[in-house]
């Protein structure tokens, strides 16, 4: 154990007892707002922050930053800069970072998404101030020394390329995104081996990313588990540090919006079957691209059941009894201004290929209205309940609310989620799930190519034009305003002529 004397100031102030404080009994009782799913949002010195006081003896504090792998400039920023995270700092050695950590009981995380990356600490309530301090100078005093890039952070990145290598799911899901989105949120969540990451992997380039990622305008700091007031006080004083902008001599962090494109990819691994058909689906709250018809049309479909001994009631689940040795899954990734409804298969590549023709031919019978309410009522039971059982997850909550925050200035605030649901129609479900099959799919395919189906072997055509079809809706909301439109214009045209002298 290190001596106490080598602490810095802010651990024995945390540690001793503080008479003032009241007693834990009452520290934990919940206020009117406390335990509930709203943030509280404020902004201290430039910095945007967000807190909710959920009782209890913990907390968990992040910093949620602008910089996932839609964001990052070079291959393997996004990665370098999360394995960067806890290393030394100019006040701090990595080491001790760690052994304080460990003496005040405390675990240290970090991940990224592919459009945030998220920095933090969980710890008893009390030890607020310390980590808010170590989390300030994360974002501002990291040494990013040439050793630890080398010896730690590229070797960590290496073992990840060989993990994705051999994961034929990760590999699917990387493959869906890259049709789907091309760059931006089609790059790969973590670099493939493939990518020559020691060409672009530097430590001036990275430390001046980290500059960028953390400007004030690119992050926010969110907390569950902490009042508000003494948040802002904390953040106030230990953020003072961060760049109030991005370095204008370093390639601009992109922002233009994303883009669907739709299409199809095949490749070949003898590690296992995957299969993916992706749809553009319901982007963040937040972002003010959300369609809860999707998330009701993605628990309707659903595949996996969330009720033991009993497949579940979702179509995909009673469709694909038969292939038992294929697993199907729906689920909606959601962005700030796009996302991607997927149907995911793995598992035997004949029930695989089975299975996909299941799916199409279900969501043509929801698009054609063959449906019972009383599915879509269970549908929008389970979409509600998954909703806000996500905002009990506070690792959720916290890059969520983070993202809204740094996106739109709006924290995630998941009761209005759940109130969308509650207003989702059964016509709307239906629509929605026209809608996906007028448009342009993406599947993906990963393994034995020989007897994984190509798209449109299944009912679906990747590749077709922009122009809709004589039977879909889009064609016919088309011919019906031309038709109002050629109405009017006779209208006019004959008005015109009664107003006319004859000669």
């Amino acid at each position: 154990m290190i001596p106490r004397a080598s602490l810095p100031r802010a651990v024995p102030r945390v540690l001793r007892p503080q008479c003032s404080k009241r007693p834990s009994n009452q520290r934990t009782l919940a206020s009117a707002k406390s335990g509930g799913f709203n943030y509280e949002t404020g902004e201290a010195n430039g910095v945007k922050f967000a807190s909710r006081d959920i009782p209890g003896p913990t907390t968990q504090l992040a910093v949620v930053a602008r910089a996932g792998t839609r964001f990052q400039v070079y291959p393997g920023f996004a990665e370098g800069l999360e394995k960067f995270a806890f290393k030394s700092t100019h006040k701090r050695s990595s080491l001790r970072i760690t052994r304080e950590a460990e003496l005040l009981g405390a675990e240290l995380f970090a991940y990224h998404s592919r459009e945030n990356l998220v920095v933090g600490a969980k710890f008893l309530r009390e030890d607020l101030p310390y980590f808010t301090e170590l989390l300030g100078e994360v974002v501002s005093k990291t040494k990013f020394l040439r050793h630890e890039l080398n010896e730690e952070v590229i070797p960590i990145i290496k073992l990840g390329q060989k993990h994705i290598l051999g994961n034929t799911a990760e590999m699917a899901v990387n493959s869906a995104h890259a049709v789907a989105f091309h760059r931006g949120l089609g790059t790969a969540l973590h670099p493939t081996s493939s990518v020559p990451i020691t060409k672009y992997l530097h430590k001036e380039d990275l430390k001046t990313f980290s500059q960028a990622a953390y400007a004030k305008p690119n992050f926010a700091v969110v907390a569950n588990g902490t009042s508000h007031d003494e948040l802002s006080k904390w953040v106030g004083e230990f953020f003072n540090d961060s760049p109030t902008a991005p370095p204008k001599d370093f390639p601009p962090i992109e922002t233009k919006p994303s883009k669907y494109y739709g299409g199809e990819e095949r490749i070949a691994h003898d590690g296992g079957n995957n299969m993916i058909i992706g749809f553009p689906g319901s982007g963040a709250y937040t972002g003010g691209h959300y369609d809860a018809a999707i998330a009701v049309l993605s628990s309707l479909l659903g595949g996996q059941s969330y009720i033991k001994w009993s497949p579940g009631f979702s179509l995909l689940a009673r469709a694909t009894t038969a292939q038992t040795q294929a697993h199907v899954s729906t689920r909606n990734i959601s962005y700030s201004d796009a996302g991607l409804l997927t149907i995911a298969m793995g598992g035997n590549a004949r029930h695989i290929k089975e299975a996909s023709i299941a799916i199409v031919e279900i969501l043509k019978a929801i698009s054609g209205g063959d449906i019972a309410k009383d599915d879509i009522t269970k549908a929008k039971a389970n979409a509600k309940f998954r909703t806000l059982s996500a905002g009990e997850n506070t690792g959720t909550g916290l890059e969520l609310t983070g993202a809204g925050l740094v996106q739109s200035g709006k924290a995630s605030q998941l009761h209005g989620i759940a109130d969308a649901i509650d207003g989702v129609t059964e016509d709307a479900v239906k629509k929605a799930a026209g809608s996906l099959l007028e448009g342009k799919a993406t599947v993906s395919a990963v393994g034995d190519l020989f007897v994984l189906p190509f798209a449109e072997e299944i009912g679906l055509h990747p590749e077709q034009s922009d122009a809709p079809s004589k039977n879909s809706h889009a064609f016919k909301r088309r011919e019906e305003e031309r038709w109002i439109s050629d109405l009017q214009n006779g209208q006019s045209v004959a008005q015109s002529k009664i107003g006319e002298t004859p000669e």
